[in-house]
């Protein structure tokens, strides 16, 4: 039973549209660490809040590709967050290069978030 607890919550926190690369075997702790970055003027995580679009991870060198937005054009830290993403990545072992680019299309909404994030914001 705990493992289908488990299951349902991971289900949960997962945005639905952001695409990964989720066979590869540093998925688990690339996604770990991109749910320690957070927004400062939201209390959730970018990766629940949906702002990550794509993250490929490299089969044979491990670099990573992210591409991501926020939730507006106006963000305060708009020019920090890509750093921020890249500084919490850089702890993994054997990760590669870390690439960063904020995106705008398609532009952000709710829709996009997990399910974890709604609840969490009462976005329902």
């Amino acid at each position: 039973m705990t493992q289908i607890m488990d299951k349902e919550t991971e289900e949960l926190m997962t945005p639905p549209y952001t695409q990964v690369s989720d066979k590869h075997p540093l998925w688990l702790e690339v996604r770990g660490a991109l749910r320690e970055v957070y927004d400062p003027e939201i209390p959730v995580n970018l990766y629940e809040l949906g702002l990550f679009y794509r993250i490929d991870i490299n089969e044979e060198n491990n670099d990573v590709d992210i591409q991501m937005t926020l939730t507006s054009p106006a963000c305060p830290v708009a020019g920090e967050m890509p750093g921020m993403v890249q500084d919490e990545l850089k702890n993994i072992k054997d990760l590669g290069k870390v690439s960063v680019e904020i995106v705008w299309e398609p532009a952000w909404d709710p829709s996009m978030m997990a399910e974890t994030a709604k609840l969490h914001l009462n976005m329902f």
